[in-house]
């Protein structure tokens, strides 16, 4: 009976000790399920960081290209369609998105495109000024949202990083000097003005400072020809109607030229005088070409500015400083060298 006893009671113990033995290893077996959850949530979320970088990569670089804004004054001026063309070069080269607008003559709608570039957050705003103290307040909002603005053709107000354009004074003093030699240091000529732009006002400086030393040279007319060629024509009309002897005319680009030349043959006066410009567009090309009244014309090259202006942008991008003011020489083409003038 005793023996019994401790027979129960060895099969008691035997029981409990079975059964904690089988309640450690359901609790073992959770707290690896859990450890295993634990050791595997942080190599998920390092997995989700490296997809959510390459995501982020591929958003750069797949999704998001240069984008560059160009403003002009018009594009009815083939100096601006040659800007336009450079632009298209430009996005062929980087591979960029260019939207090229006209203002139109029209301040309020190129200070309106500008804000528009600002909206679509453009990497880049070139900028070809219709009025250069005008545009300021769209430039000092572009600079505000922290986009580069790089002026064409002649310097804006408002904060502008730099600008890119001919050496206007230097393309004045050669069509300045040109006419001087062809008319013997005296005579009677014309000067046609254009838009309150510096680069305007800068050819006319660098012309009045070749004419400063020959005070036998009378400027019997200074008009506004818009740099246009029918407001050129119309002025011009009222020039020769007033003048009776004009030696030779000075025009701020080749549309007034085209548009002097127009009424100058309108008048019968083909023989009485010549022009000087400034561009070297196709139209003037052309009229050099045929040997009329257009004798010269200091050559620029849009195209180009276009495309440098891009690549100081670019610099700028990265936090490199760039100059103030690029300058392009000007070449001064006539009648006799136009034939390897390779144009726009």
């Amino acid at each position: 009976m005793k023996n019994m006893k401790l027979i129960t009671f060895a099969l008691l113990i035997l029981t409990v000790l079975f059964l904690a033995a089988c309640s450690d290893s359901n609790a073992g077996g959770e707290n690896t399920e859990a450890e295993e959850n634990t050791l595997n949530t942080p190599n998920e979320e390092v997995e989700n960081d490296e997809n959510n970088e390459n995501n982020a990569d591929a958003s750069v670089d797949g999704e998001k290209k240069l984008s560059i804004g160009l403003t002009v004054p018009t594009l009815g001026n083939p100096f601006f369609v040659a800007m336009s063309n450079g632009a298209e070069e430009v996005a062929e080269n980087y591979d960029a998105e260019v939207m090229t607008v006209s203002a139109e003559h029209d301040l309020a709608r190129q200070t309106a495109q500008i804000e528009d570039f600002i909206t679509r957050q453009v990497d880049v705003i070139l900028l070809s000024p219709f009025d250069s103290s005008g545009i300021a307040g769209a430039v000092s909002q572009a600079v505000a949202a922290g986009i580069p603005v790089i002026a064409l053709d002649g310097f804006a107000e408002g904060g502008i990083n730099t600008v890119v354009m001919s050496d206007n004074v230097q393309a004045g003093r050669l069509a300045a000097e040109y006419l001087v030699e062809q008319i013997g240091e005296e005579g009677n000529i014309v000067i046609i003005d254009g838009p309150p732009v510096s680069a305007v006002t800068d050819r006319i400086q660098g012309f009045n400072e070749v004419l400063e030393k020959y005070p036998d040279i009378e400027i019997v007319a200074h008009q506004n020809g818009e740099g246009e060629r029918e407001a050129a024509l119309s002025v011009m009309e009222d020039v020769l109607t007033a003048n009776d002897q004009i030696d030779a005319v000075f025009t701020i680009n080749d549309e007034e030229a085209i548009g002097v030349q127009i009424a100058q043959e309108q008048a019968k006066r083909e023989e009485e005088f010549f022009i000087v410009s400034v561009d070297g567009a196709p139209s003037a090309i052309d009229a050099l070409k045929e040997g009329g009244s257009l004798a010269g014309t200091s050559a620029q090259f849009p195209g180009q500015m276009v495309i440098d202006g891009v690549d100081l942008a670019l610099k700028i991008l990265d936090g490199e400083q760039v100059d103030e003011e690029v300058l392009i020489p000007t070449e001064f083409i006539t009648q006799e060298n136009v034939d390897s003038y390779p144009g726009w």
